[in-house]
């Protein structure tokens, strides 16, 4: 990977095939392989968030000052995880259909979150960031 532009929008599509799929079980009403998506899914995602708030965020930060864009991202990145257990608990509890509403919403909130990280703040960081692009992209490439 060139850019960290490349990187971290190809994990946001790995992530999302891996939402696809607890979707499409919960739509055929298999509760058992949408929990084990779910699980894989959730995995993925703190990976991908981890990696950016270890790494790619501080390093924003360390030229752009704290604030900003990046506490956005941590925000938007602290509704996704509250959504997260939220549907781990339903999917205990069996909810399907309330599985299928917090996916809904869940899905709007991470199609918004990707859109201003890849049109935005990635394309930023490739180029505040192109000094120290090859040690940064080892590092996110290690977490993603």
């Amino acid at each position: 990977m060139d850019s960290i532009s490349e990187l971290l929008t190809k994990d946001h599509q790995r992530c999302d095939q891996l939402f696809a799929d607890v979707e499409a079980a919960l739509g055929a009403g298999d509760l058992e392989r949408a929990d084990k998506g779910f699980a894989d899914f959730v995995r993925a995602m703190e990976r991908h968030l981890g990696s950016e708030e270890e790494a790619l965020f501080p390093a924003l930060e360390s030229r752009i000052g704290a604030g900003g864009p990046t506490e956005v991202m941590r925000m938007e990145h602290g509704m996704m995880r509250d959504l997260f257990q939220e549907l781990r608990q339903e999917l205990g509890r069996r909810n399907g259909e309330r599985c299928l509403g917090l996916c809904e919403t869940l899905l709007v909130l991470m199609q918004q979150h990707n859109l201003k990280e890849e049109q935005i703040l990635y394309r930023m960081a490739d180029n505040i960031l192109a000094d120290e692009r090859p040690r940064l992209l080892v590092r996110l490439a290690a977490s993603a």
